[in-house]
């Protein structure tokens, strides 16, 4: 494809960058190699604490990817044109954070084979069923809207009017796939920390946060390192969005603390005094997630003043970030499984493989990120001159 040609030149800087990607990668997939002939043994799971690192950060990056609706909905539902040159690197962003989501649930399976239960014995009863539906099917949109469309600027023509349709299909579609994933888990009753009502809104108060945060940053380095300008209009809009989303997603929190403290719902409480005070002297989480409450704070103060926000935007991305990926992709998940429903508290920590498998999956969708945007770069440029 003439296009991805676009990809195969560049300065020794970009070729040293993807070189230190595909070193990261490399040191994942042997460590995935060790994992498929040790089995999980080699994580920090266990029975009692089933799911850990691998599926928070799932649960994260399915977030990232349904956040492209907050560029995708402004300019092709209500025709806000200075969105024009930050859409596509949304719906890019959001391949690259599906297909991260793809390898997560990969990774986590143990043996790949198992992957094949789900596509060999589907049931309609079956969430995980429902998940695969909903992220492939976005996974396809996103891929039809954005390499038409790039297509399209590269050959100088205007984009099918057809893409609009699927750009607007695409829109509901970002809603559902992580309200799917929020049923997963609100949907296991013997999970109480996880059986709320509020979840899945939870999950997009936060999603609609932390994919514009690093949106953001991904323009801002666009900007600095290639000369490519998303327009400071679209940044200040989509700042203003992640601004209000956070918001959201910090009161949902708080409610969800009310509730559960004033009404004195004891095996939830339990959850909430590990995460923030440790049970069982365990407080592996208590540092974290103290971290995670005072940088939602600071990104909260930065971001509510006009002054501020404009000033410290890429401070405030980065705290937003972390502090989502902290409590979203990583307590989140584990507060679920302790204390168990028996009462037991079983310390989780990941270990150094598993922690360099989900640093491989993260330099995947960096390196696919770095691949597109200089795609798209290239295009806009001969476009432009």
């Amino acid at each position: 494809m003439p296009m991805m040609e676009k990809a195969l030149t560049g300065s020794r800087r970009y070729w040293a960058w993807l070189l230190v990607l595909l070193c990261i990668i490399g040191a994942g997939v042997f460590c995935y190699l060790l994992q498929l002939d040790r089995g999980l043994a080699i994580t920090g799971l266990s029975r009692d604490v089933s799911w850990g690192l691998y599926i928070a950060q799932f649960t994260f990056f399915v977030g990232v990817a349904a956040s492209a609706v907050m560029v995708v909905l402004p300019y092709y539902l209500h025709n806000v044109k200075e969105f024009g040159r930050i859409t596509i690197l949304g719906e890019f962003l959001a391949i690259a954070a599906v297909i991260m989501c793809i390898l997560f649930i990969f990774v986590d399976l143990g043996q790949p084979a198992r992957i094949f239960n789900i596509i060999l014995y589907p049931s309609p009863r079956s969430l995980m069923f429902w998940d695969m539906i909903s992220l492939s099917g976005y996974l396809l949109l996103n891929a039809v809207i954005a390499f038409v469309t790039l297509r399209a600027e590269h050959e100088e023509v205007a984009a099918p009017r057809w893409i609009k349709a699927i750009a607007i299909l695409s829109i509901p579609w970002a809603i559902s796939i992580h309200t799917v994933t929020a049923f997963l888990y609100s949907g296991l009753a013997g999970r109480t920390f996880w059986l709320t009502a509020i979840l899945a809104p939870r999950f997009l108060a936060s999603a609609f946060a932390a994919g514009p945060a690093l949106l953001i940053l991904l323009c801002l380095a666009l900007r600095r390192l290639a000369g490519f300008d998303a327009g400071d209009a679209a940044i200040g809009k989509l700042a203003v969005m992640m601004a209000y989303a956070m918001a959201i997603n910090v009161f949902f929190i708080l409610v969800e603390i009310f509730t559960v403290f004033y009404a004195g719902v004891p095996e939830h409480i339990e959850h909430f005094e590990f995460l923030y005070l440790g049970i069982g002297g365990n407080r592996s989480l208590v540092p974290w997630m103290w971290m995670s409450a005072l940088f939602a704070v600071a990104a909260l103060a930065l971001l509510m003043v006009p002054n501020w926000r404009k000033a410290f935007l890429p401070w405030a991305c980065i705290l937003v970030f972390a502090s989502l990926d902290l409590e979203k992709g990583l307590a989140l998940i584990v507060a679920g499984f302790v204390p168990s429903p028996l009462g037991a508290v079983t310390p989780y920590a990941p270990t150094l493989p598993e922690c360099a498998i989900v640093a491989g999956i993260w330099a995947v969708g960096a390196l696919l990120v770095t691949v597109f945007y200089k795609m798209v770069v290239a295009v806009r440029r001969e476009a432009e001159s």
